[in-house]
């Protein structure tokens, strides 16, 4: 699959159709043409063939390869925002050239105003105020007659560059020569606030992705140097001073800090991180100088992971954009159809005068173009996809925005999902004649050689460092726990099982969680509680994913009954399935899938690497980012940066928000060019009015999408 950035393309009806002609090749397996992004990705055969159809297709479309997939951060435009192209190590500032462009394009339109404005002075000498028109007309039209050329030599008609200069000559030809040179100079205005709007919006969904970090301050031997973080190797030590981006994903080696997460997660409070701790690209340091050890190289970082899922997620594209994609197909030449028979039926057949009807068809073919519908509804599924990413969500693609609106049961792994997937000693309880610390020194020693989470748990919570030259005849019993001896005394730290083993006295302990027993020279000593704590936002993650609609919440888990059973409770899960091995994650799944039949959704929720078949099965799988296996991110249709579940219920209400907006355009549009059709049937409309219900429909919906990126969703 390649990605190719697309400059000079100029509007989105153009990118609907250029996607649509490379697809017929037989040497295409796929394409994807989004406007939103300026981009497309191709998987072909034949790329070289393939790719020459572009130009054939889109006259002046030059195409740029995109380097390992990543846009540069700045875009600018010579004809409706076009890329530079260029994306290597670093970004460039592509503002010289466009900027000339647009510079250039005001001027043409204020030279054609003046002299519009000096025809209408001059009205009285019909001459020169018609000659003046025309000179106003040519300044700003001859561009927009030229590509219609081009295009209808290439077979392209029913483009808007056509219907456009077809209709203004037209006009010229019934005499109409003001209105022919002032519905192309509204035209044109109307297409510089478009191309500056979209821009400018492009330009806002960007900036809430600006990840990418621009250097990285490696540590040598002959001190830091500034470097490309493209260039930095595995367990290179770099330095992040305060106010710097973390350029690479690694680990703290010395300093404390306070770091800003808001870039990657949506929190706006600054966390505090110290030696030990694991820190991801794209975070700001606030405070303290850190020194970080590398632990993924570049083109594996969370960074660049976050950049490439958003970039290429427009590309997988909603049912409502492929519909609204076909239903333009179709729209324009039924509009250009019935301006031909307003042209002709009355004159021909009732007598009417031609000059009058023609005027009207040439309303119908300026209201033709599609491309306020082909336009808004992509950008609209982009601005989604920006505001879950600034939220902490990375959405896959648009398609995924239809589906969450229809999801009604939610399944959940529980461990690192609802908890945290990290043991902690709960409670200690000895027994009357043992004191706790000499308990817990014992507990510590016994498990200081074990690496099983349990025994490092244990060992984490003692707090010091055990002396291993106390420990003499060490000895794990699989299934059962640790025989040892520790400073001559015979101890045993286990299970219930090792216990019964040994015919210690002792009283069982029912409670959610793992308990570990400990004898002493046959006598019992005490236990320890070991549980995986519930995350801190759990609870109240849940009462919002049923606040937000979500009909049923399912846990599933590979624990015991008992556990299962606590978590569901304390948590407020509707139900649960306990004792599953990955494969029994995925009957459950389709199970409940069949249960609740084709209407509602089912998503996943999971974090671990055996989450990846039942991820991969949901109609949604929702996979962990930060602590998330990589198979687990990959699998998965979105991603939680930060794994809080509590994002869930951010994700409908972002997805339920992106859909109304993008109804209200779609209604919106259809009925202003419905009515502006009816009235220049019945000759109630000109061709001012209808260069609104063309661009200025187009305007509106751009400003509408827009809503997605600001305020409460």
């Amino acid at each position: 699959m390649k990605k190719y950035i697309l400059k000079n393309l100029d509007c989105a009806n153009c990118a609907a159709k250029l996607e649509r002609e490379i697809k017929k090749s037989s040497t295409v397996k796929s394409v994807s043409v989004d406007f939103g992004t300026l981009t497309m990705l191709i998987d072909s055969t034949d790329l070289e063939n393939d790719l020459s159809i572009v130009n054939k297709i889109e006259p002046g479309v030059e195409l740029i390869e995109a380097v390992k997939g990543i846009l540069p951060k700045k875009q600018n435009s010579a004809n409706c925002c076009s890329e530079d192209g260029h994306s290597h190590d670093h970004d460039h500032e592509h503002g010289e050239s466009g900027g000339d462009e647009l510079k250039k394009e005001k001027i043409k339109i204020a030279a054609a105003i003046v002299l519009m404005i000096a025809g209408f002075i001059t009205k009285d000498n019909m001459m020169i105020s018609n000659i003046l028109f025309v000179f106003s007309y040519v300044i700003v039209g001859y561009s927009v007659i030229l590509k219609a050329i081009k295009n209808l030599l290439k077979g392209n008609p029913f483009d808007e560059f056509f219907l456009m200069s077809f209709a203004t000559l037209a006009a010229f030809f019934i005499n109409q020569f003001s209105e022919a040179a002032g519905v192309m100079i509204f035209y044109s205005v109307g297409e510089l606030l478009q191309e500056i709007s979209v821009n400018n919006s492009r330009k806002s969904i960007k900036s809430l992705l600006e990840l990418k970090p621009e250097y990285a301050n490696l540590e040598t031997a002959d001190g830091l140097k500034t470097v490309n973080p493209e260039t930095v190797e595995l367990n290179n030590i770099i330095v992040v001073k305060p106010g710097e981006k973390i350029p690479l994903d690694g680990e703290i080696t010395e300093g404390k800090t306070q770091l800003d997460t808001s870039a990657l997660t949506g929190e706006s409070v600054p966390r505090t991180y110290a030696a030990g701790d694991n820190v991801m690209a794209g975070m700001i340091n606030t405070s303290g100088l850190i020194k970080i050890k590398v632990t993924k190289l570049f083109s594996e970082s969370s960074v660049f992971k976050i950049l490439e899922m958003v970039e290429n997620a427009s590309h997988k594209k909603a049912e409502t954009e492929k519909f609204i994609t076909k239903f333009a197909r179709y729209y324009t030449p039924a509009v250009v159809i019935l301006a031909v028979l307003v042209a002709a039926i009355p004159p021909l057949f009732f007598g009417q005068l031609f000059s009058e009807w023609l005027y009207r068809a040439i309303v119908l073919l300026v209201i033709s173009c599609p491309c306020a519908l082909v336009l808004s509804i992509p950008l609209g599924y982009f601005a989604g996809i920006g505001r879950a990413a600034k939220n902490g969500i990375l959405v896959k693609g648009s398609t995924f925005f239809d589906v969450i609106n229809d999801m009604k049961i939610i399944m959940l792994d529980k461990t690192g999902t609802i908890t945290k997937g990290v043991f902690e000693v709960a409670d200690v309880d000895t027994a009357e004649d043992m004191n706790r610390e000499t308990f817990l020194e014992y507990a510590a020693l016994g498990e200081a050689q074990s690496n099983h989470p349990i025994a490092k748990s244990i060992t984490a919570y003692y707090n010091n460092k055990p002396d291993l030259n106390r420990i003499t005849n060490y000895e794990e019993i699989s299934g059962n726990g640790i025989r040892a001896e520790i400073d001559g005394k015979k101890i045993l730290l286990g299970n219930s099982k090792l216990m019964k083993s040994h015919d210690i006295e002792f009283t069982e302990k029912q409670d959610y969680g793992t308990v570990v027993y400990m004898s002493i020279d046959g006598k019992y000593a005490g236990n320890l509680l070991i549980k995986d704590m519930i995350k801190e936002d759990s609870k109240d993650a849940v009462k919002k994913l049923h606040d937000a609609g979500i009909e049923k919440l399912v846990m599933l888990t590979g624990d015991n009954e008992i556990v299962a059973e606590n978590v569901a409770k304390t948590v407020g899960i509707d139900s649960y399935y306990a004792n599953l091995l990955p494969e029994g994650k995925v009957e459950k799944l389709e199970e409940e899938m069949r249960k609740a039949g084709d209407g509602k959704k089912l998503a996943f929720v999971g974090d671990g690497i055996n989450d990846a078949p039942v991820l991969a099965r949901a109609d949604v799988g929702i996979a962990m980012g930060g602590l998330g296996s990589d198979a687990a991110i990959e699998t998965a249709d979105v991603v939680l940066i930060d794994d809080k579940i509590s994002k869930i219920s951010d994700l409908i209400k972002i997805s339920k928000k992106t859909r109304r907006i993008l109804i209200e355009n779609i209604i919106f549009i259809l009925l202003i060019k419905g009515i502006f059709i009816v009235l220049g049937i019945f000759g109630l409309a000109n061709m001012w009015e209808a260069v609104f219900a063309d661009v200025g429909t187009a305007l509106l919906a751009v400003f509408n999408a827009m809503r997605i990126l600001k305020g409460k969703y």
